[in-house]
């Protein structure tokens, strides 16, 4: 499947936000790439807006165009508001949760450890990093990976309590997902709004 392997530090200077974590170029270069990214640029334009949005959204949690859509429609189909309803659906995949828990430090490393089958839901392993979690799913590191040294690294001094809707058992070395979480709580600088209206039009 096509996923983006280019450079990181070029899309997020392109948002100008740190979007795959902490970037220390965007303190030094914080205007677009290439060679007019210094100089100032024409005002965007209403539906230019609203696509950067949906740009961003993808590149922040990992998803390809098709998933994004499909994850779109079902949150236009389900009760609530469809902006807030889609980033949930983005937060309950299962990489994004094991992110959250901390076992990995970026979202392509936790969707690399569901891929390796180091991660386990209610017991059972899952391989799949778009799989989503539901409230009361357990999702914690499994035995045989538990003594992994980068995963013994990334949770040392992790702050769990970050999260309001993730409950942490140092016993499993994992997490409960307690429920969808509210969309205050979530720390993603996403208007999702603009990405409802681009996908209304």
């Amino acid at each position: 499947m096509a996923r983006y392997t280019g450079p990181k530090t070029k899309i997020a200077r392109k948002f100008g936000e740190a979007i795959f974590g902490e970037d220390k170029v965007l303190t030094k270069k914080n205007y677009p790439p290439g060679q007019h990214g210094n100089n100032r640029r024409r005002k965007t334009s209403e539906y230019g807006t609203q696509l950067k949005e949906k740009q961003k959204a993808k590149y922040t949690y990992g998803v390809l165009e098709r998933q994004f859509r499909n994850l779109f429609e079902r949150a236009a189909r389900t009760k609530g508001i469809t902006g807030e309803v889609l980033l949930q659906l983005l937060e309950s995949r299962l990489d994004n949760v094991v992110y959250r828990l901390g076992i990995a430090p970026t979202r392509p490393a936790a969707r690399q450890l569901v891929l390796h089958k180091h991660i386990t839901v209610n017991g059972d392993v899952v391989n799949i990093p778009s799989y989503q979690v539901k409230p009361g799913d357990v999702v914690a590191v499994r035995e045989k990976a538990k003594s992994l040294e980068v995963i013994a690294d990334n949770l040392a001094g992790f702050n769990h309590s970050k999260y309001p809707w993730i409950e942490w058992d140092e016993s499993v070395k994992g997490g409960k997902f307690l429920h969808l979480p509210q969309r205050e709580d979530i720390p993603e600088n996403i208007k999702e709004q603009l990405i409802v209206e681009l996908y209304s039009k």
